[in-house]
């Protein structure tokens, strides 16, 4: 059911000192910067940060899955409990979050223009390019 990691996006209560942190530690400015949300690309994968996220969740982990609905329905069927309902956020990227028994958030995405980088194969199912 996973397809493997896609995000990972950290709290950043100043955002504007959070990018400029990453930026000069990866070298690059941001693909996405906006006021809700900064994204940068390495290797292929997110890094967001975002100024609305919980500093005491800390940073959250996407794993990609090919459907997230019913992806949040399997985790909750086997004991997660809902953090945030399924929602899109952009471009058709639909995202949700649980949290599992020992207490963890789980971040799963659908995202339909994910592209492996090349050379990596992927997790789960099929070990092709996910969404």
């Amino acid at each position: 059911m996973l397809l493997g990691l896609r995000t990972v996006i950290h709290p950043a209560q100043d955002l504007g000192a959070a990018k400029a942190w990453w930026s000069s530690v990866l070298g690059v400015e941001p693909y996405f910067d906006e006021p809700f949300y900064v994204g940068f690309n390495v290797g292929g994968y997110e890094l967001g940060l975002d100024p609305n996220a919980d500093p005491g969740v800390g940073p959250v982990s996407y794993w990609g899955v090919r459907d997230v609905d019913v992806a949040v329905g399997r985790f909750v069927a086997a004991g997660a409990v809902l953090r945030e309902e399924v929602q899109e956020v952009g471009g058709g990227i639909r995202v949700g979050t649980v949290v599992e028994p020992s207490g963890a958030v789980v971040g799963l995405i659908e995202n339909p223009h994910f592209v492996l980088p090349e050379g990596r194969s992927g997790g789960g199912e099929g070990g092709g390019p996910g969404r």
